[in-house]
């Protein structure tokens, strides 16, 4: 459990870790040199003999992780962003699906809560095109973003990690989905746990911009992934392609935060490259409505973005 400025949500947390009904578990707790650490260590007293606390210089939440991941003395890690919440059943349930089915990661699905669009949701629902399957997880299901796997609800076995490096600290953002790619690439076998047994927090200020932001940070690894593997030239082909399409979402996200902002030539722009890596209905409506009617589709935009926050 990585920590930095969250002193107003740790309590709630370990609390939600300390009520497993699995309790064959030790707490790593990494505080990432913190600006509340003040607050932070009178927040976690109560649990202190309870806690192995790490303090270390701010170095970002993937070194904050790997120093966990060290410390670790389990066969398996469970990963817990320190202002979210597990179900009681959370450990029982991921432990017995990868163990009972032979995995090396398995990820369980999220209620989002807090002061949100996406309060009410499930993390599968609202960041999926469609709901996944039960099952494994391919290599190219996590590059195209066709699957996404939240931290959070992430049980896995340390030594693969190990083996594959452990979060890449270089990356300031990202880093787990490079490291789920790192693993898939490496054989190892990841899978859905299709039931809810976490809540997952969204912060109101993570909301403007967030899916820009999180694709941009996924491109950054998508372009380590294709200058840092072997393909094959059929392999090639495919990744080049989940790239381009990741791209093309990336412009797409953009041109409707600049439309936001009332900047429509930019907006324009980003619609126009959007368009022209990956042709869609979509992509054409906005573009050809940012050069025709920029008003209308602003007005349309605000009007959806104020009917998801209600």
């Amino acid at each position: 459990m990585p920590a930095y400025n969250v002193a107003p949500y740790i309590s709630e947390t370990l609390a939600s870790v300390f009520a497993q009904s699995f309790t064959d578990y030790e707490v790593v707790m990494v505080n990432d040199g913190s600006p509340d650490t003040e607050e932070l260590e009178q927040a976690i007293e109560p649990y202190r003999d309870r806690v192995r606390y790490i303090k270390q210089e701010n170095r970002g939440a993937g070194a904050a992780r790997n120093e966990g991941l060290r410390a670790a003395r389990g066969e398996l890690v469970a990963f817990l962003d320190a202002d979210d919440i597990w179900e009681t059943n959370y450990l029982e349930e991921q432990v017995k699906f990868l163990i009972g089915n032979n995995y090396d990661l398995v990820c369980a699905d999220a209620m989002h809560f807090g002061k949100s669009r996406l309060e009410g949701q499930t993390f599968m629902g609202a960041f999926m095109d469609s709901a996944p399957p039960a099952g494994k997880v391919t290599f190219l299901d996590l590059i195209s973003a066709k699957r996404s796997l939240i931290t959070s609800g992430v049980v896995a076995r340390r030594q693969p990690i190990l083996e594959v490096g452990l979060f890449d600290e270089s990356l300031r953002n990202s880093q787990d989905f490079d490291l789920w790619v790192r693993l898939s690439r490496a054989g190892r076998v990841l899978a859905y746990q299709r039931k809810v047994l976490l809540r997952y927090r969204f912060h109101e200020d993570s909301l403007s911009g967030d899916d820009f932001n999180r694709t941009m940070r996924e491109l950054r690894v998508l372009d380590k992934i294709e200058k840092a593997f072997d393909f094959t030239a059929a392999e090639r082909s495919e990744v080049s392609q989940a790239v381009e399409q990741r791209r093309a979402s990336l412009e797409f996200e953009l041109g409707k935060l600049y439309l936001e902002q009332g900047e429509v030539k930019n907006a324009r722009q980003s619609f126009a490259k959007a368009n022209a890596l990956q042709r869609s209905w979509k992509t054409r409506v906005a573009l050809m409505l940012s050069r025709v009617a920029p008003g209308f589709l602003r007005a349309v935009r605000r009007r959806r973005l104020a009917k998801h926050a209600i």
